[in-house]
């Protein structure tokens, strides 16, 4: 008797052919429903259709076809145990030996603009993920394939292993099956738990990733470490273009990541971020891109060589020459005009890579601690100075505020504690990382100088003293913005009352540990 494959799939790359081979080369019977019936019907190929085998036709819209008795019964059953194979001649169930599944694409149809939840609802398979898990279960017996990358190797299996694949290599098939099964599950977990309905966090939270590439190492040379990939579909930066350059490093794809939330703070202006160790060293706003570079660059051109760099709008030729100029690691755009490639193919060890999607991040942020994880929503607020208070007499102009908000998206994106100083949309010192803020203010003003002066500060968090606010004042900083909330403000508000400093106070902090 011809050894039965139940093929029944979403992606239909390569199933022709496989079938085909299945058919001509090693005497298999096919059986399929639906759709991949069809395309191996209109192959020319023969195949029973799984309602004409279990006398059961599809019901309620194709949501019940392969949940049978007599279609399980095949899969699970043992060919070992007596019991099992006097039931399956009993119900007439013939043995399955490959089932050849993948899944409704739920995750590519919520990628859709605008889809709605009864359309995901619909995308969810059910059918699919039984025949995976109870294949996989009874790996012993038969093989499971979920993936058409398998189908040459399964094929190899059969011609060197006389039609009858290896124990590793079904097991090792059993192991992506419900591996698939998993990510699927925490898809639709993670979309239905998105809804306005649902919680912010749940309550039970997993990671799952599938090994993209392995890096050369981690941190450091010592650290072994691996880029995952979650989901089936590519997203953030595994769905970027990388133009040239090296392989990406982890401190590399970190470093990106930190500047990729930078740059998202500016939609509007041409902007453009300096990063080193996943701190900005320079971030500025300009007319054009090669100004808004120029301008970030020369905040701090010492800490600028070997950094990241990232681009709110495309590379334009008289950006991408600037960006030659000084040794870079990486640069992030959302896409890059054909003359400006040229120019930068010139630098060939230069990781370029366009992200055109640069907005959409993680909606949590995850750490890793002995025993567990922490799980936080990802700091998004959107702040305005609408929602400030002005707490001091002297009130500040437009163009104040515009800078305070500039200081304060920046500011927002530095290790704490952090302060920032500004003038004219450009950052003129940075105080990063700093275990007190007096420390940070200090270094902030030292690398600010003299241009300090008619400048902005930010704080990430409130001042407990005045001493900052002193500090600010005789370095010519004109006004600060913090989030406020410490019981000594009335001293730091009295403070800038005293020396002519603007304050204003967010009511947001933004710590970054």
């Amino acid at each position: 008797m011809a050894r039965l494959a139940l093929l029944s799939v979403s992606d239909k790359t390569g199933l022709v052919e496989f079938a085909r081979q299945l058919v001509t080369e090693f005497d298999f019977a096919l059986m399929s429903s639906g759709g991949t019936a069809k395309a191996l019907q209109e192959a020319d190929l023969p195949v029973t259709k799984v309602s004409d085998y279990t006398e059961f036709p599809e019901i309620l819209g194709g949501r019940v076809k392969t949940l049978h008795p007599r279609i399980h019964g095949g899969i699970l059953g043992r060919r070992d145990v007596a019991e099992d194979v006097e039931q399956m001649a009993a119900h007439q169930i013939l043995p399955i030996d490959l089932v050849v599944v993948n899944l409704y694409p739920f995750e590519e149809t919520i990628a859709k603009p605008n889809v709605t939840l009864s359309e995901a609802i619909e995308n969810i398979d059910i059918g699919g993920p039984a025949m995976l898990r109870a294949s996989a279960k009874n790996y012993a017996h038969l093989t499971v394939l979920c993936n058409p990358s398998q189908y040459e190797t399964y094929l190899e299996q059969l011609r060197q292993h006389e039609h009858q694949p290896s124990l590793e290599f079904r097991q090792s098939c059993a192991i992506e099956a419900f591996s698939h099964t998993g990510d699927y599950d925490r898809a639709i977990a993670s979309y239905l738990n998105a809804t306005p309905e649902a919680p912010s966090l749940p309550q039970d939270f997993v990671l799952s990733g599938k090994q993209l590439q392995s890096l050369r190492y981690g941190e450091n040379p010592h650290q072994s470490a691996t880029w995952y990939q979650t989901g089936t579909t590519p997203t953030g930066w595994t769905a970027a273009t990388k133009l040239q350059g090296k392989e990406l490093s982890y401190n590399n794809l970190v470093d990106l990541e930190a500047a990729r939330r930078i740059i998202t703070e500016f939609t509007d202006l041409p902007a453009a971020v300096v990063l080193k160790h996943t701190n900005p060293c320079g971030v500025a706003l300009g007319g054009t891109l090669f100004e808004a570079y120029e301008k970030a660059l020369h905040a701090d051109p010492v800490s600028a060589f070997g950094g990241i760099v990232a681009l709110n709008h495309p590379i334009d030729m008289s950006t991408a020459g600037a960006l030659t100029q000084t040794f870079l690691e990486c640069v992030v755009a959302p896409e890059c005009e054909p003359d400006a490639k040229e120019i930068l193919a010139k630098k060939s060890k230069l990781r370029v890579l366009l992200l055109p999607e640069l907005q959409n991040g993680p909606k949590q942020t995850v750490k890793v601690i002995a025993g567990g994880l922490l799980v936080q929503a990802s700091d998004d607020a959107v702040d305005t100075p609408d929602d400030w208070q002005i707490v001091t007499e002297k009130q500040p102009t437009p163009d104040q505020l515009e800078e305070l908000l500039f200081a304060w998206k920046v500011c927002k994106h530095v290790k704490s504690n952090a302060i920032v100083v500004t003038r004219d949309r450009t950052t003129l010192g940075i105080g990063a990382g700093q275990m007190n803020r007096v420390g940070a203010v200090k270094i902030a003003l030292e690398q600010a100088g003299d241009k300090a002066k008619g400048g902005i500060l930010a704080s990430d968090g409130f001042f407990p003293f005045d001493d900052s606010v002193r500090t600010a004042a005789d370095a010519g900083i004109d006004a600060i913005v913090q989030p406020g909330g410490s019981l000594r403000d009335k001293d730091s508000i009295q403070a800038a009352n005293e020396l002519g400093l603007v304050m204003v106070l967010t009511g947001i902090r933004h710590f970054l540990h």
